[in-house]
């Protein structure tokens, strides 16, 4: 692989793994089974037939709950601490026979951070687009965007690997949709949730509030009897 194929496959792997890292396994697994392309040695592993049927048998369970409203949302926050490891290390073992001149070490730490960052950068995206989706009372959109989501890595791998070119283009243009989309993203989550109070603090308020209601308020309803007259009958002395 050239030095433009190498880097695709670099940045393009750790850019879908932060999306769906099981689909990646398997879709450069079975490229390089079928003779599409070569795999560097340090991702050799990919090719496994037992890794490939792990692989497919996790894309399926995430196939489903991916489309399950706010079960996304809690698979998305587990894969946090799965998906950006992963990005990183398949960044790394993209470039591994790869002769920059920089050293290998400083290579695969550079390779390293740079992929970790990019996977974090999809994956967040990801996550913080299906939060403000669980918002809407609809399934729909959540399985509109799970298709999407599988459909924008299957193409992104499909260009990475045959097109190396035309996905830089893509690329830039996410890292452009990127910077525009999370403040937007942020905003929306903080206005959803960000009037959620601590429980202690709502009870604390909401009793200030009672109190702070005038008697005669006809929507304060008084059950403790303390502000009533009782006019007893005369007790029969008989």
């Amino acid at each position: 692989m050239g030095l433009i194929e190498t880097l695709a496959l670099a940045i393009g792997g750790a850019w879908a793994s932060g999306i769906n890292l099981y689909g990646t396994v398997v879709v450069l697994g079975v490229m390089d089974n079928f003779g599409l392309i070569t795999l560097p040695p340090d991702l050799q592993m990919l090719t496994s037939w037992w890794v490939l049927t792990f692989a497919v048998l996790f894309y399926l369970i995430e196939f489903i709950a991916d489309k399950i409203p706010l079960v996304d949302s809690v698979w998305d926050a587990i894969h946090t601490f799965i998906r950006i490891p992963a990005g990183a290390l398949l960044a790394a073992g993209a470039i591994s026979g790869l002769d920059t001149g920089m050293g290998d070490e400083f290579q695969t730490i550079l390779a390293l951070l740079v992929g970790g960052t990019i996977a974090a950068s999809s994956h967040f995206a990801k996550a913080g687009s299906r939060a403000a989706i669980n918002t809407s009372p609809e399934p729909v959109s959540n399985s509109a965007a799970s298709v999407t989501e599988d459909v924008a890595v299957f193409g992104a791998l499909y260009t990475v690997v045959f097109h190396p070119v035309v996905f830089f283009v893509l690329f830039a243009v996410f890292v452009l949709l990127l910077i525009w989309l999370v403040p937007k993203i942020w905003r929306f989550i903080r206005d959803v949730f960000g009037n959620a109070r601590h429980p202690t603090a709502a009870y604390h308020q909401a009793r200030a509030g009672q109190n702070a209601a005038t008697p005669n308020d006809p929507r304060q309803i008084d059950l403790s009897g303390a502000g009533e007259t009782q006019n007893l009958p005369p007790s029969d002395l008989k």
